[in-house]
């Protein structure tokens, strides 16, 4: 099985196999039935792409209510930190968050549930990001945690005067005030 679970419950990461050879390289990056095997059965309706430079960091996001949003993603081009901390209240690692390095020379990509906020920062160059999500994008249910939450810590892998954010990543808030009733 292609995928490898991480110390947080439905936190996946995918490890396709690539067949390689003179030519070049070819590997499924999505097979539905091989997702559903690994108990990934949501439907995927959105794909977004960006280009980003070294030190851009794009999060922490996530989407509430009827909008969340599970995401698959990977790395075309370049090499990222991808980082996804559990909002989920009640589990037994709420506001823990995971860490993997995701290039386009391994290919691998990270299954992150629903539940989740999200976020990157490029290590190389320049980067081209891709995910997949199963609903729709909806602006009254986005939400967002600061990339440098005291509560959550997350070492991005680079100095935070590297850091590049849009000016709505910077305004975002800290950990605790993502909970809405």
């Amino acid at each position: 099985m292609p995928f490898v679970d991480t110390p947080i419950p439905g936190l996946k990461v995918f490890k396709p196999k690539v067949w390689e050879d003179t030519r070049g390289y070819f590997f499924e990056a999505f097979n539905q039935r091989t997702f559903e095997e690994a108990g990934i059965t949501g439907h995927f309706v959105q794909d977004n792409q960006a280009r980003s430079t070294y030190g851009v960091l794009r999060g922490l996001h996530y989407q509430t209510g009827p909008y969340a949003q599970a995401k698959l993603v990977r790395v075309l081009q370049g090499e990222v930190l991808d980082v996804a901390a559990d909002l989920r209240e009640g589990s037994p690692t709420y506001g823990q968050w995971y860490s993997i390095r995701l290039s386009e020379e391994n290919k691998w990509q990270l299954y992150v549930p629903r539940g989740f906020a999200h976020g990157y920062v490029v290590l190389s160059e320049t980067a081209e990001f891709f995910y997949k999500c199963d609903n729709f994008y909806s602006k009254e249910h986005e939400g967002g945690i600061v990339f440098n939450d005291p509560v959550l810590n997350i070492d991005w892998e680079i100095g935070p005067d590297e850091v590049l954010l849009s000016d709505k990543d910077r305004l975002l808030p800290r950990f605790g005030s993502h909970r809405r009733e």
